[in-house]
């Protein structure tokens, strides 16, 4: 594999840990080592990295937390 692609990778942790997990990734850089923007879109697919993940995850506090001040109110209003 060529320098740059492996100081690429060890730049960060999670696609570190990611080709470790994936070991394909290995051969399929060091046969085509332009291939690092799929690599990176693979590895932030699978942790989840992505806008539309954290678009969602955001979503979901913000549900909980309305749930939650609901049950709050509800439990104020009971007594």
């Amino acid at each position: 594999m060529r320098k740059e692609v492996i100081d690429f990778i060890e730049a960060d942790k999670d696609l570190k840990k990611f080709i470790r997990e994936n070991p394909y990734w290995y051969r399929k850089l060091s046969r085509n080592p332009k291939d690092t923007k799929s690599f990176q879109v693979s590895m932030m697919n699978q942790y989840q990295k992505t806008i539309p993940h954290k678009v969602a995850q955001f979503s979901n506090s913000i549900q909980m937390a309305n749930m939650m001040v609901g049950m709050f109110h509800a439990m104020k209003h009971q007594d």
